[in-house]
């Protein structure tokens, strides 16, 4: 293994340690057109990068505005979801293993109030998981090795459909396999899709680490694997932004929502079941559109934004009811000049449907 393991970001390291391959030099990267077409034609999302741009000023205006308004909110939610990791984990074992991008931030709150209120410092890492190719296997065998009686929690942000939920319990079936045995049970912040035992809410809202991509993940790509890069051996890799400095608001992000930690209300740990309820909605809508492949349904909001960011939108299905979770979504469909269609028979505030090119 690599004597330095950990790929720079702009969290601190006293935050969360980033196992990824660092791939800064490499030119992965497709405009969106180009890459919708390569992944429909049969080309692993995962080989390739969307192009990552500045944010507008408007997008950079509503993720302040659903910051500020969605900051206590939020930190309630870690606090729910935390004291579940506290109730079922040793918390002098537990070491947290946010599955990259979106769990990260995540992670880091989740830390950083076990450290609040536990007087705990707890090991955080963040791994590559890939729909399809699974958990970044090399970045599981070094944090069990580091960490010898470690009880590992995986984190995401938000559940959609439940693929990540499905990817993260098969890899940890294989990994058992090899002598390693892990719980592969997900806490999300968001759980929408109904597809995780432990999580904060199931409300369907915009967490605002949706609405921006590296700018909020400590200037960090998506993750890659791709054999042109990523070896026997490597750890799954990734790309530091750092052309994109001035505007990482990562760090400012986790100051906003963890300074309500003190005055978050008492937690209700009760859970109900997983019924994959969210499943379901997407199945209805795939035989109501006639939609040949599910890949193309990305349901919840924070699956609606990543396909109005960086994919072809063929349309947006909203729910009315929640109009206050979905300005930015029908600020991005309007920019980019995608139809919005009324839909309210599904468990989420609205979904992507991709448009269909080969």
């Amino acid at each position: 293994m690599m004597i330095n393991p950990f790929m720079k970001t702009s969290y601190s390291a006293d935050d969360v340690l980033f196992l990824l391959k660092d791939l800064s030099d490499a030119d992965l990267e497709k405009d969106t057109l180009m890459r919708e077409q390569l992944i429909q034609q049969g080309v692993h999302y995962s080989t390739m990068l969307p192009q990552e741009f500045q944010p507008s000023e408007a997008y950079i205006e509503l993720f302040h505005r659903t910051l500020a308004q969605y900051s206590k909110r939020i930190a309630q939610n870690i606090a729910t979801v935390a004291e579940m990791i506290v109730a079922h984990k040793a918390i002098d074992e537990v070491v947290l293993v946010s599955l990259a991008r979106a769990g990260t931030p995540i992670g880091i709150l989740i830390k950083r109030y076990l450290a609040q209120k536990y007087k705990r410092n707890v090991p955080h890492y963040t791994v590559s998981i890939i729909r399809g190719r699974g958990i970044d296997e090399n970045a599981i065998r070094y944090i069990t090795a580091q960490h010898r009686t470690a009880q590992l929690q995986f984190i995401d942000g938000w559940t959609g459909k439940g693929a990540i939920t499905r990817e993260l319990t098969a890899s940890c079936e294989r990994l058992r396999t090899q002598g390693i045995e892990i719980d592969d049970t997900l806490a999300v912040l968001a759980d929408p899709g109904h597809c995780a035992k432990m999580y904060g809410t199931r409300d369907d809202f915009l967490i605002p680490s949706a609405c921006l991509n590296s700018t909020v993940s400590g200037l960090v790509s998506r993750t890659v694997l791709n054999d042109d890069w990523i070896h026997d051996g490597d750890f799954h890799g990734a790309k530091y932004y750092a052309h994109l400095a001035e505007q990482d608001v990562s760090a400012y992000y986790i100051k906003e929502i963890a300074q309500h930690f003190a005055s978050v209300a008492s937690v209700d740990l009760t859970t109900e079941p997983v019924t994959w309820l969210g499943m379901k909605s997407v199945e209805r809508i795939q035989q109501q559109f006639a939609i040949q492949h599910m890949n193309h349904i990305k349901p919840g909001v924070g699956e609606t934004t990543r396909v109005l960011l960086r994919r072809i939108p063929w349309k947006i299905l909203v729910n009315p009811a929640h109009d206050a979770e979905l300005q930015h979504i029908y600020m991005l469909a309007e920019e980019r000049g995608v139809p919005v269609e009324v839909y309210t028979d599904m468990s989420y505030s609205c979904c992507g449907l991709i448009k269909e090119l080969v």
